[in-house]
């Protein structure tokens, strides 16, 4: 069946993209129940109200929510969404690709009510099987359509860039590339950083082949190759590479260059967003309701709680990641351009599924040993 031979792609990857993913990918693998006394955290109002805590779960027990966000970064939305609806929750914390294979794995008999993925591929993948039931109508239009599944079974909650972060004391914005493609120039040779084995990056490859073949995408990965990229181990590096001079541009997500300014607002490096490109692709992490569940009620009211003002609020501000909240009208990022000013390329994130078939390609290349 292809979606099964996708998710285990996906899972003989995880070695690479766990690795890669940094603080915004759950690996733990680890169960832990949140904490439900609500003086760990104020909860307000809004929360409150949003979360609609007239609603009760529909099944004993609690909650159980598969989580390929960390326990660092999501564990207080779980314990604010029990403290403002009084719904207990069990979360399961490893990496994306692995929860999805779970759940496959598992069919019906699935203990998990929700999913919660770092990308959009695995949920892709998921709905392909026919594991993620259908979310409500106006819980679908709290997003922009190019961020949800087309047919209604998931919808992202927060959204990051990919970005090239550029060098601003060898470089002038008149000097900059217009598509990624133009980075295989022979005036870019040696002078141009990649992470191949970033999750990130191999979503960006993988939308790549949706948007332009594999043909296309093969020949931009030979000739990147050809022109002497230098290879680095995460995004991190490759921002500091960039800062001290090492490379003139990097290709990475947009929160990272953001880390560095925090510590330091001289750091001589900015973000380049490219227009509809593949370079400039907004991927979302994003999240669904398991088919099997039997709380489907409580398990809504968990989805429209991430999509809640406050709680979106939070992750525009308030987080390491600093990533774009999705729900319609909620405000950038500070110091980042609005979603609807970046003109992303229009891409099915459900199609980022194909992660098997992007690290064969790599691999055939040299991109990856």
């Amino acid at each position: 069946m292809r979606t099964s031979k996708r998710l285990a792609g996906l899972v003989l990857a995880l070695g690479l993209v766990t690795a890669a993913c940094g603080g915004s990918g759950g690996s733990t693998g680890e169960t832990s129940t949140a904490p439900t006394d609500p003086a760990t955290d104020a909860v307000t109002d809004a929360e409150t109200d949003a979360a609609n805590p007239a609603v009760e779960p529909d099944a004993e027990g609690p909650l159980t929510i598969y989580s390929g966000r960390s326990e660092e970064l999501v564990g207080e939305v779980f314990t604010r969404f029990t403290a403002a609806t009084g719904i207990e929750v069990e979360v399961r914390y490893a990496g994306t690709s692995e929860l999805a294979a779970t759940i496959l794995e598992e069919g019906g008999n699935s203990p998990a009510d929700v999913y919660w993925a770092q990308d959009a591929g695995a949920l892709g993948a998921l709905a392909r099987a026919g594991s993620l039931a259908t979310l409500a109508d106006d819980v679908l239009d709290l997003v922009e359509p190019q961020f949800r599944s087309p047919d209604g079974h998931w919808i992202g909650v927060t959204g990051r860039v990919r970005t090239v972060v550029w060098n601003k004391d060898n470089l002038t914005e008149a000097a900059l590339p217009a598509s990624v493609f133009d980075l295989t120039d022979a005036g870019w040779e040696g002078r141009v950083g990649w992470a191949p084995t970033n999750g990130s990056f191999q979503s960006f490859v993988t939308a790549m082949r949706r948007l332009h073949g594999d043909d296309a995408t093969r020949q931009w990965v030979r000739d990147m190759l050809g022109n002497s990229v230098h290879e680095y181990p995460n995004n991190t590096s490759i921002v500091d590479a960039v800062g001290r001079g090492e490379i003139d541009l990097g290709m990475v997500n947009h929160y990272y260059l953001l880390r560095f300014l925090a510590e330091d607002p001289e750091f001589p490096a900015a973000n380049l967003f490219l227009a509809e490109d593949v370079g400039g692709l907004v991927n979302v992490a994003g999240v669904g309701i398991v088919a099997s569940t039997d709380q489907p009620a409580a398990a809504d009211q968990l989805v429209r709680f991430l999509l809640a003002d406050d709680i979106q609020n939070w992750f525009g501000s308030f987080t390491d990641e600093l990533e774009y909240p999705l729900a319609v009208g909620q405000p950038s990022p500070p110091g980042l351009p609005s979603l609807a000013s970046l003109h992303p390329p229009v891409i099915d994130l459900s199609d980022l599924d194909d992660l098997e078939g992007t690290l064969a390609l790599l691999r055939e290349e040299g991109a990856l040993s």
